[in-house]
């Protein structure tokens, strides 16, 4: 079976249900997304990743992790998502040690946390990304009526019972009439106060006015 690369495209959040993110993956070469449904502590880890800006004052689960591998030179080579079943995605992490390879299962949010911090590649096969890979079509019309296109990914998800264990969610409402002054103060503080959920919306809302 073919393996296709993937690349992060971002973090969705549910416009209808609190709480509830999607982890959007994107082909290489080619248009197709693959979505996966994520619990809040996965997207505060994957989100403060992509943003080199988040710097947490103490390791997050993750970041021991690769600290730990690090001290013991184990280095993560790829993830690979190789398994879908009943709307759950399966993935392993392909480590290297003196020369030596081991595959260690893990949770798809997880590895692809890990990956991020080793950057690492990520893959899937092709049989995966034909079965559950989407692409977004949408009109200029709909695209204008929607703040994020990808946030229509996630209801779809929802309202089709993929199940995720969640927690709530912090509003972004109150965020769109704060000055950019007042959104990196409320950055500054959040990240102070551990509160990566709220810093992750907060650098969210900041990259859209860029």
């Amino acid at each position: 079976m073919s393996l296709v690369r993937l690349k992060i495209k971002g973090i969705s959040y549910s416009q209808t249900q609190n709480g509830a993110y999607a982890l959007i993956l994107n082909e290489v070469e080619g248009d197709r997304k693959l979505p996966i449904v994520i619990g809040a502590f996965e997207a505060q880890s994957i989100a403060i990743a992509l943003e080199k800006e988040i710097k947490p004052p103490r390791p997050l689960t993750h970041d021991l992790f690769k600290n730990f591998a690090d001290r013991f030179q184990i280095v993560v080579k790829q993830v690979i998502i190789h398994k879908l079943v009943d709307g759950v995605f399966y993935s392993s992490i392909i480590c290297e040690r003196d020369k030596v390879e081991e595959i260690i299962d893990a949770r798809t949010s997880d590895a692809i946390a890990l990956a991020l911090r080793f950057e690492a590649p990520i893959f899937t096969y092709k049989t995966i990304l034909d079965k559950a890979g989407i692409f977004l079509k949408f009109s200029s019309k709909e695209k204008d009526e929607n703040e994020d296109d990808d946030s229509i990914v996630v209801d779809e998800i929802l309202q089709e019972g993929e199940a995720v264990e969640i927690e709530s969610g912090t509003s972004t409402h109150g965020f769109r009439e704060m000055s950019m002054e007042e959104l990196h103060a409320e950055l500054k503080k959040a990240v102070a106060n551990e509160d990566y959920e709220k810093a992750a919306k907060l650098r969210d809302e900041i990259s859209k006015r860029k």
